[in-house]
């Protein structure tokens, strides 16, 4: 049986290019099924949460006419961070990686997204921001996970229009869409999953950063809960990355969000254009309302809102949406 590699969306700067994926050892488990229903989808999601990761594993990575090499980490993790070829262009991208198999190789193709200068950056949350997850109670929202596939799963009204005019918010060219990052507290072992979702719903394409993978049922009971101290730091990474974006924030007063944002904006406090919370429940949250007030004595635009109809109009107010 051959071993299996799975890589991600990279992103890249006008210097650094930057990939990722994880190596898998063989299985005869099938791949996540989208079709499944019920009991058959559940067990497609568990799946995803016994692949055993190939510590130590050889990748290739085909880049500027040159080939480099690195290994795996422990939990079969690899990450390039190169130089970029200055000439690749912006958008998004092809980019090749490859492990050796016997005297044969196994070769996967991917994309990277290189935003121009001038852009906007759009962060959003992925549970209960635009996928219905039911985050605040944790066994419907492991009921959903299990026994809705991808294809029945929900998401709020209005979130596409919104989100497909804030991925063309000053671009001239239909073609060239302003770069997305959809940052989660769910584990790689969803990558799969969150992808087909988000191409089901057309939601802009988007860099997807999530959780270390898991690779125990204990560990997926859990799945998208504990510290969200990765999504700071990946926030606060891609903003380092892109010191000259102007950036819009999008989350929901479920979790952590609003206080991510919060202390993201003290630290960059001329790089956020504007911060969006959607509310979960039926009434405003005392401290997520004045978190929101607090960002506004920055000079960030918020909008605290049950639909994203408002949202848009919110958008059109300030002028980052037609």
């Amino acid at each position: 049986m051959k071993p299996i590699l799975k890589l991600y969306r990279g992103y890249a700067n006008d210097e650094e290019l930057i990939v990722m994926g994880h190596v898998f050892k063989p299985t005869k488990a099938k791949d996540y099924a989208f079709e499944k229903k019920k009991f058959k989808n559940a067990t497609s999601i568990i799946r995803l949460f016994r692949l055993k990761t190939h510590g130590n594993a050889d990748v290739y990575l085909e880049h500027n006419n040159s080939t480099i090499h690195t290994k795996t980490l422990v939990d079969g993790y690899f990450k390039f961070c190169i130089p970029v070829d200055p000439n690749i262009g912006h958008g998004w991208i092809d980019y090749e990686v490859s492990i050796p198999y016997g005297d044969k190789k196994i070769a996967v193709k991917e994309t990277f997204i290189r935003p121009k200068k001038e852009n906007l950056g759009i962060i959003s949350d992925i549970d209960d921001t635009f996928l219905v997850s039911y985050t605040k109670n944790p066994l419907k929202k492991l009921y959903h996970l299990l026994f809705r596939n991808v294809n029945s799963r929900k998401i709020f009204e209005d979130v596409v229009p919104h989100y497909q005019a804030l991925s063309q918010s000053g671009r001239t060219n239909n073609e060239e869409q302003n770069a997305f990052f959809y940052v989660s507290s769910s584990e790689w072992n969803l990558y799969r999953f969150l992808v087909k979702f988000t191409e089901i719903h057309q939601l802009p394409k988007a860099v997807l950063l999530l959780k270390d993978i898991k690779s125990s049922l204990t560990d997926f009971i859990w799945s998208g809960r504990g510290s969200h101290n990765h999504k700071f730091e990946k926030i606060k990474h891609i903003l380092e990355f892109y010191p000259n974006l102007k950036y819009v924030l999008m989350g929901d007063d479920s979790q952590h969000d609003p206080y991510l944002y919060e202390a993201i904006c003290k630290i960059f406090p001329v790089n956020v254009k504007a911060v969006y919370i959607r509310k979960t429940g039926t009434q405003e949250k005392k401290k997520v309302s004045e978190a929101l007030k607090n960002l506004e004595t920055l000079n960030v635009s918020t909008c605290y809102f049950t639909n994203s109809s408002e949202a848009i109009a919110h958008s059109k107010s300030i002028g980052l949406i037609l």
